[in-house]
């Protein structure tokens, strides 16, 4: 995979992140996850989430992370 696909699926995670915490305050979305609200705010603004965010996300939302990082197939995954 080049770096160009690379950087431009990075470029395109905080839009799906926002996706995933819908009407919800970055704040409640960060307590419904797990984690502080000032982190959920970094990487909506660009800063690359941490592994356990991504996991603790994905398990938690039942959010597909071949979209959550790639932006393949559907959001939610099958249950």
């Amino acid at each position: 995979m080049s770096k160009g696909v690379v950087d431009r699926a990075k470029r395109k995670l905080p839009d799906r992140l926002a996706e995933v915490r819908g009407d919800r305050s970055q704040r409640q979305f960060a307590r419904d996850v797990g984690v502080f609200q000032q982190n959920v705010n970094r990487y909506e603004n660009g800063t690359t989430p941490h592994t356990d965010f991504l996991i603790q996300l994905a398990l938690k939302e039942q959010v597909s992370l071949d979209w959550l990082l790639l932006g393949k197939g559907r959001m939610r995954r099958s249950r």
